[in-house]
């Protein structure tokens, strides 16, 4: 008798209602915080953005569906982030995607909880953002792309495309990275320039504002070549940085793919679209439980050479076919 009354209750729907009401609660939507130096409203920041939601679909997740994001951003201005990051730590999201190094900077500063996730770190390590690659502890994880190591390797490219240089111009942005990772910049390169016989002229910039006056002021010294540190705001501003190279007629290395895009003469390092693909990776992760502290910082795997003939030509300049061999991308 029990077995019939089980079996009529199943096949009344009684105990099947219930199940069927449970299947259909809705996911949980997740909420997270994306800060950023820039402008999210630039052709600049949208790359990164677009690569970065690529890698949240790959996930699983879907903005206004499963997700939803808060964005902050400062405009270029640098000292907004940490009041913005206090914003968004207010709102206590699950985690917090900070773009680069100063925005990271500042979500650390904002809050010991909150996982952050930085796709675009210079040495987090020496920045101070993570005890260890290994082991970052704390609240933070996300990848590096090789700040300071890469240095010389652009420096020895721009020498071999352009064997006659020996003045080279550095722009470059004092409060890009702590002070120890933007001191090893210099030791970095100061040590390839004893090999390469190149004289280096400094050409310092706090700001957007400076870039006009930097080039001019540079100018004075002749610079036979361009080059640039990494940097956030730089980045930000490389639609202006290349068109003012190509006014003062210096060939550029750059430390991305982007700004040969724009015009610039040539970039190597790492992918930042495939950084920021990957992030949502480690949003995944610790989505599902991972303590960010246990997740090891990551290093590229993907790095880009690129050469802009065009503008090469502009320049009069003729790159030797074995660098033009190396390169992934030439833009005719």
């Amino acid at each position: 008798m029990e077995r019939r009354t089980f079996m009529a209750l199943v096949s009344g729907g009684l105990l099947a209602a219930p199940l069927a009401a449970a299947a259909q609660q809705p996911a949980r939507v997740a909420r997270i915080g994306y800060l950023v130096s820039g402008s999210l409203e630039s052709p600049e920041a949208r790359a990164s953005l677009d690569a970065f939601r690529q890698g949240l679909r790959e996930q699983g997740y879907v903005e206004g569906q499963n997700l939803l994001i808060e964005y902050r951003e400062a405009d270029g201005k640098l000292e907004r982030l940490p009041g913005l990051a206090l914003k968004l730590a207010r709102l206590k999201p699950d985690l917090i995607v900070a773009g680069a190094t100063p925005a990271a900077r500042a979500a650390k500063q904002a809050t010991t909880t909150i996982p952050i996730v930085a796709p675009s770190m210079g040495d987090p390590v020496r920045d101070g953002l993570v005890v260890s690659l290994a082991r970052p502890g704390a609240n933070l994880t996300g990848s590096t792309f090789l700040g300071p190591e890469l240095v010389p390797k652009r420096l020895e490219l721009l020498k071999e495309a352009l064997p006659k240089v020996s003045r080279v111009a550095v722009l470059w942005h004092p409060r890009a990275f702590g002070e120890r990772t933007m001191k090893d910049m210099w030791t970095e390169i100061e040590a390839a320039v004893r090999t390469l016989a190149v004289q280096l002229q400094p050409a310092q910039v706090e700001g957007p504002d400076e870039l006009d006056h930097t080039f001019t002021a540079t100018g004075r010294g002749r610079p036979e070549a361009l080059f640039t540190f990494p940097s956030t705001m730089l980045f930000s501003q490389r639609r202006r940085i290349v068109a003012l190279a190509a006014k003062h007629r210096l060939p550029s290395m750059f430390n991305a793919r982007e700004y040969v895009e724009l015009g610039g003469l040539m970039g190597y390092g790492a992918s930042i679209s495939d950084l920021a693909r990957r992030a949502a990776i480690y949003v995944d992760k610790i989505l599902k439980g991972a303590k960010p502290g246990d997740l090891p910082i990551e290093q590229p795997t993907k790095f880009e050479f690129a050469v802009n003939l065009k503008t090469a030509k502009a320049l009069g300049l003729t790159i030797p076919p074995s660098l033009l061999s190396r390169a992934d991308e030439v833009i005719q």
